[in-house]
């Protein structure tokens, strides 16, 4: 009998959450127990990302999206639960070692640009290298100015530039390090409508150059240019699915909250 191959194994997610619980004030009893005075702002959230993603996580003030994403961008760890982010558990990890992540495999944009003032546009781009000591952090900051359509513009000033343009260069300073995951909270938000579908072409871009995106919004507009969409509601998921998917289902109003289909949850990562 002629030897078959092995099955493929399925490549482990860049991001795995299993169990993610984050609670404010006392803890004691079960999730959201009656007579509890904690208030749970996510409450068991599993959430599996693999390489190469376009993710928007989505929901209204409340839901719990702004806590997921800094529990996701090591700016935070949960109370309880187990993160894996590129094989690396950092679920228990102490506040060196998580600046450390933030550093190494993360890039973040904010709804506020948080641009130097009196730095030129290269000079902001550069600043996560600079932190490093990095000699070709010149060369570097250019080339991830030209990724986002802004070399021309590296020697002005942020008083010097539009507000997407400013939205640019803090997306080329995310980038420059090359981080595992460019994570996104509110980007259009201080934007015109125009300017801002501008920005969520360039997220889309950069997606199918192989970068891994996640959006934090509550604009369904913004989510609706992403490949996925993760919608919470009261600190749980509510919603996985596909944009497309979900474009072609409508709204059911007839499914409660947390009643639709999920992907299955993904196997725990190899030797994390």
């Amino acid at each position: 009998m002629a030897p078959t191959d092995p099955a493929p194994v399925a490549p482990a997610p860049l991001v795995w959450m299993q169990g993610i619980a984050k609670v404010y004030g006392a803890t004691e009893g079960t999730l959201g127990a009656a007579g509890s005075t904690a208030v749970y702002a996510l409450r068991g959230v599993d959430v599996h990302i693999a390489q190469g993603e376009f993710v928007a996580i989505v929901g209204p003030s409340g839901s719990g999206k702004s806590t997921l994403m800094n529990i996701l961008g090591c700016l935070d760890v949960a109370e309880r639960g187990r993160y894996v982010l590129a094989g690396v558990d950092v679920s228990r990890l102490g506040d060196d070692e998580l600046a450390k992540i933030r550093n190494r495999l993360i890039g973040f944009v904010f709804q506020q640009w948080n641009l130097l003032a009196r730095t030129t546009a290269a000079g902001n781009v550069a600043l996560p290298l600079a932190y490093r000591g990095d000699p070709d952090r010149r060369a570097k900051a250019l080339a991830a100015l030209r990724s986002v359509g802004l070399e021309q513009r590296a020697n002005h000033r942020p008083n010097q530039l539009s507000g997407g343009e400013q939205q640019r260069v803090a997306i080329a300073r995310a980038l420059v390090s090359r981080p595992a995951i460019l994570l996104a909270d509110e980007p259009t938000g201080n934007l015109d409508s125009a300017t801002g579908a501008g920005i969520m072409r360039l997220f889309a871009q950069l997606h199918a150059s192989g970068r891994t995106v996640i959006v934090v919004t509550h604009d369904p507009r913004v989510a609706d240019l992403a490949a996925r969409q993760i919608h919470l509601k009261d600190g749980r998921i509510v919603l996985d699915a596909p944009t497309a998917t979900i474009r072609a289902s409508g709204p059911n109003p007839s499914l409660g909250a947390g009643s639709w289909a999920r992907p299955a949850a993904a196997p725990v990562p190899t030797g994390a």
